[in-house]
């Protein structure tokens, strides 16, 4: 049964570990980003950059996922691709490279799209491979992701 909040909505309440994975109830996880967290575009950035400076891409992208919810329409796909990029930085901390490659398709083509800088995030999701190391693909997103 999944978790709901007051008002009916799925809430998901279970504990993560560092790389997103769901822990048992009642485990310690690393802190999680509100469900009804609705960042600016600034504060969206700036949060990002810190969860991946600690390399913590999944929660970069929950951030991310924030901003896309909260957002104006044209910006949804941005976030969305900023997102998916991070979750795809995820599946390579897990060992999943061929679904991080999935996810940084579909990101890097998001991100690309919005253009500007998010060009030059795009094409450095584009270049990672399946073995691609995770921490230097972190830091290579980091580096260039606005902010």
């Amino acid at each position: 049964m999944r978790d709901r909040d007051p008002e009916g909505r799925p809430r998901s309440a279970r504990p993560r570990d560092a790389y997103g994975r769901p822990l048992p109830y009642g485990e310690p996880g690393v802190p999680r980003v509100p469900d009804d967290y609705a960042p600016t575009t600034e504060q969206a950035l700036a949060d990002g950059r810190g969860f991946l400076s600690e390399g913590l891409p999944f929660n970069a992208h929950e951030v991310f996922e924030g901003r896309w919810k909260c957002a104006p329409e044209e910006e949804r796909e941005l976030w969305q691709g900023l997102a998916q990029i991070c979750v795809g930085l995820t599946h390579l901390q897990r060992g999943n490279g061929r679904g991080a490659l999935t996810l940084f398709s579909r990101g890097a083509a998001r991100a690309q799209a919005y253009g500007g800088a998010y060009d030059a995030v795009g094409k450095a999701a584009s270049g990672f491979t399946q073995d691609s190391d995770p921490d230097q693909a972190i830091a290579l997103i980091l580096a260039k992701l606005p902010g």
